[in-house]
């Protein structure tokens, strides 16, 4: 019997990571996180985590004590903040990934960590190709730079470990944080024949579906042997944003006018480009994506997207 613990559990990507691995023969899967955020997991009845810490403040030796009492064989943490300022994406990607390891290493030192990072550590992509995990890592923001940094530390942590870079990822309850989530949001409020207003929409974006993302954690959790430090998680493909946003609108019943007015965020100027290889995952993992993007949006539109992400 596995027994594996997940921190953020109840996020977008923690959900369904958490249904797959409870779906592995003879897995025990436990949940640690912090209590107010624990409302969504185990059949959507409000419970108290099996370990009860917020990762971007937890004291390491409390974090191992309570390692040391679930002593589990597999950590995976999809743990993260995407939005918010640069103390606290710091204190939660950079500082809790590095806290995470340590305490690990002091706890339970043959355990597995598979630590879900994100293609933002890679910064532009070169137009036409492919971002292979050799890519030079050229974050273009504080997001991207404090994953970064927390890919660093696990692969600095001697551990049994590998950071899956997850590429943009699509699926119900998606938070507008993400574009996927919020032009789902703006699509729904909208009146039908009304009019969103978005950023710049020419960028191409790599997006994958949750559930192609949650089967690498599973096979990433389960691997015979050592992993490579990080495989890329992705489509393999990359999409014109505007296409995406044209599929979503219809999918959401939006049969008005999408306005692209200003240049968009920050990364998207920066980042025009992003494609995964993800071969290096195909090979170490038997894993590749199989569900369409259309299966994600249409998946998408019905589910009701929280406002903003919160690491759990």
């Amino acid at each position: 019997m596995s027994r594996i613990v997940v921190l953020g559990g109840t996020g977008f990507l923690g959900r369904p990571v958490s249904a797959r691995l409870g779906e592995l023969p003879g897995a025990t899967v436990l949940y640690a996180g912090r209590a107010a955020a624990h409302a969504a997991a185990r059949g959507g009845a409000r419970y108290a985590p099996d370990l009860a810490v917020d990762l971007g403040t937890v004291p390491v030796d409390v974090l191992a004590g309570g390692l040391t009492a679930l002593a589990p064989d597999v950590v995976v943490n999809c743990a993260g903040l995407a939005v918010g300022p640069a103390s606290a994406l710091a204190a939660v990607n950079a500082r809790g990934a590095a806290a995470l390891c340590e305490a690990m290493a002091a706890a339970v030192p043959a355990a597995r960590l598979v630590q879900l990072g994100s293609a933002a550590e890679y910064g532009p992509g070169v137009p036409g190709t492919a971002l292979s995990e050799s890519a030079a890592a050229r974050p273009a923001g504080v997001y991207g730079a404090t994953k970064l940094a927390g890919t660093l530390a696990v692969a600095a942590s001697g551990l049994d470990a590998v950071v899956l870079r997850v590429f943009n990822p699509v699926g119900p309850g998606a938070p507008e944080s993400g574009l996927p989530g919020r032009l789902a949001a703006a699509f729904r409020r909208a009146a039908p024949a009304g009019t969103v207003m978005t950023g710049d929409l020419g960028a191409y974006r790599d997006f994958v579906d949750v559930n192609d993302v949650a089967e690498a954690v599973a096979l990433a959790a389960t691997a015979p042997g050592t992993l490579p430090p990080v495989l890329n998680v992705g489509s393999g493909r990359a999409t014109l944003v505007r296409d995406l946003a044209a599929e979503l609108a219809g999918l959401c019943g939006f049969a008005g006018r999408i306005e692209e007015s200003g240049t968009g965020s920050e990364r998207s100027a920066a980042v025009s480009w992003v494609r995964a290889d993800v071969s290096l995952a195909g090979a170490a993992l038997g894993w590749q994506p199989v569900r369409t993007l259309h299966d994600a949006l249409a998946a998408l539109c019905p589910a009701t997207a929280p406002t903003a992400a919160t690491p759990a």
